[in-house]
């Protein structure tokens, strides 16, 4: 089960593709683990003491567990707002946008920017609350970009920018 990634303070935007991964999380979490793990602690109650039963105990656990993750997503989804439209002008950088980038040492970085409830560094995906996001936003390609980063600044030049994966 994935940790909240999302704080009260971020972005209520979304993808498409981030809502229904939300949704299918949620689903499969009330319809499906859920029961299983509840089958398993009353299975657990079964066997009489509850106080060192720790099949029970780690069962009870996981149920607030799963409990916490579906009240959030619930709450969460009804606060979000679906940006399901591609922006009027693509030549400037938006939610949603697929932006390609080079530093000033010739590396490529490809980054798609995307709500906090969907960030994926392994997939490139960024959170619209980022550093490197904020300073990409309205941006045309060719425009240079000075990035604040934990560990200094950088400096970065706009190649590309897609609305289309």
């Amino acid at each position: 089960m994935k940790p909240s990634t999302a704080k009260t303070s971020c972005s209520s935007y979304i993808t498409p593709e981030g809502q229904k991964r939300l949704r299918e999380e949620l689903s499969y979490l009330w319809k499906v683990k859920r029961p299983q793990v509840t089958q398993a602690v009353a299975e657990a109650a079964a066997m009489g003491d509850r106080s060192e039963n720790a099949e029970y105990i780690y069962g009870k656990k996981q149920l607030r567990q799963i409990d916490s993750r579906v009240r959030f997503l619930r709450k969460r989804l009804s606060e979000l707002i679906i940006v399901d439209r591609t922006p009027d002008d693509t030549s400037k950088i938006f939610f949603g946008a697929w932006v390609d980038l080079e530093d000033i040492e010739g590396n490529t970085y490809c980054y798609r920017i995307v709500g906090p409830d969907e960030f994926d560094p392994d997939k490139g995906f960024i959170s619209i609350d980022s550093p490197m996001a904020k300073a990409l936003m309205r941006k045309t390609e060719g425009d240079e970009v000075v990035v604040n980063r934990p560990n200094g600044t950088s400096s970065f030049i706009i190649t590309a920018i897609r609305y289309n994966s």
